[in-house]
């Protein structure tokens, strides 16, 4: 269902809460390494200071728990938001204080302040009505830009939204137009390629995504527990032993559906992982039971990459193998390049996938890259998010 956005609303003038998604990494030094959240957040910030409203925006960072933890700290965040919009970016010490309150109260149209992490307050991630109360009372609107903490029912996400008209920022419109197109009226091929560790952190992805693909290929050490399932041994890898049966359901499933599912057919296995690791490729049903599958193999590689450019839609969830660690970063780096020369729409589904689509240089040829791990995870699942629900219907 389409949700009214910032553009459905009028702000100009007024006071104008956006919840952001800030949570972005930073040295001991407080610099921040990573700023692809913060500039993400801009195209909704820009647009509301076009129109001269006065922007409070609203984050978290990191885990605080509840109390208040000077690690945590956005002002930092503050810092360099104002760099990137080269105005002033005022600063509220305690998101409800008096002083902050006052200090909102004299904001001219076309001036920004964050607030300090909202996960000081032990009600925000409680999502208590008393917090969500508070916070509207500081604005008259509320806008939702955090799609990477919409699946949390918080007192930022979802709370506030009932005492405020409340709308989508421009990523979070852009997250579920892109993403609910691809899941909703695909150009096919349709494909989904799953990765990660896991199968038991994939199994609503896996059961949404079978009645609805063409093709799914499963790889990392997921793929293990499938591999299992066929009857396969795979030495000391890591494996789910407990989840065999449910792969083995999945299997069926995939096969009654008519989706054509591709396990890995060799892998690059050694016996720790790291950089100086001694490894070697071997068949999936010629694996050495002291070593472990910490790659697909090069002919696996080869094939999951032509079947990758022969798809019109290809959303991507997970690393192939332990990618970080070089030894073992090829079957990874050959997805990201075939993503790359795919000719229809290409999505990155959060997480360690981002990551492996900048380590292969290839960032910039994708369609969207979701800034959501576990939001773009639950999505694909076909739930439904407690911060995208609470924002107005079109």
């Amino acid at each position: 269902m389409a949700k009214k956005t910032v553009k459905d609303i009028d702000v100009r003038h007024k006071k104008v809460l956006v919840r952001v998604d800030f949570n972005v990494p930073m040295d001991a030094n407080g610099h921040i390494t990573d700023a692809t959240r913060i500039k993400a957040a801009l195209p909704t910030i820009g647009y509301l200071l076009e129109k001269e409203a006065k922007v409070i925006l609203v984050s978290h960072l990191g885990r605080p728990k509840g109390q208040v933890n000077l690690k945590y700290s956005l002002k930092p965040v503050a810092r360099h938001l104002g760099e990137l919009l080269k105005q002033e970016v005022y600063f509220g010490e305690d998101a409800l204080s008096e002083k902050t309150k006052i200090q909102i109260e004299s904001l001219q149209a076309g001036e920004v302040m964050l607030l300090e992490n909202i996960r000081f307050y032990a009600g925000e991630e409680k999502n208590d009505p008393a917090l969500g109360v508070a916070l509207a009372e500081l604005a008259e609107v509320y806008v939702n830009d955090a799609f990477g903490t919409a699946h949390r029912a918080h007192a930022s996400t979802a709370g506030v939204a009932g005492f405020l008209p409340a709308v989508a920022g421009f990523l979070m419109e852009k997250e579920i137009s892109i993403m609910g197109k691809a899941l909703a009226k695909p150009e096919r091929p349709f494909m989904a390629i799953l990765g990660g560790a896991k199968v038991s952190d994939k199994i609503g992805v896996i059961e949404n995504l079978l009645a609805k693909v063409d093709i799914l290929l499963i790889g990392g050490g997921m793929a293990n527990t499938f591999l299992k399932a066929q009857g396969y041994e795979v030495g000391s890898s890591l494996l789910e032993a407990d989840k065999v049966p449910l792969a083995k359901t999945l299997l069926k499933s995939a096969r009654g559906k008519g989706v054509k599912l591709y396990l890995p057919l060799d892998a690059v296995v050694a016996e720790e992982v790291g950089v100086e690791a001694s490894t070697q490729t071997v068949a999936v049903d010629q694996v050495p039971e002291e070593l472990k599958i910490l790659d697909i193999g090069p002919e696996t590689a080869s094939l999951f990459g032509e079947l990758i450019k022969s798809a019109k839609t290809v959303i991507w969830n997970g690393p192939m193998g332990v990618f970080e660690i070089a030894p073992f970063a090829q079957g990874t780096m050959t997805v990201a390049k075939a993503m790359a020369e795919v000719e229809g729409t290409t999505i990155i589904g959060g997480g360690d996938s981002v990551a492996a689509v900048e380590k292969a240089g290839v960032a910039a040829k994708m369609t969207h890259i979701s800034t959501g791990g576990g939001a773009s995870l639950e999505f694909l699942e076909g739930k439904e998010l407690p911060g995208v629900a609470a924002l107005l219907d079109k």
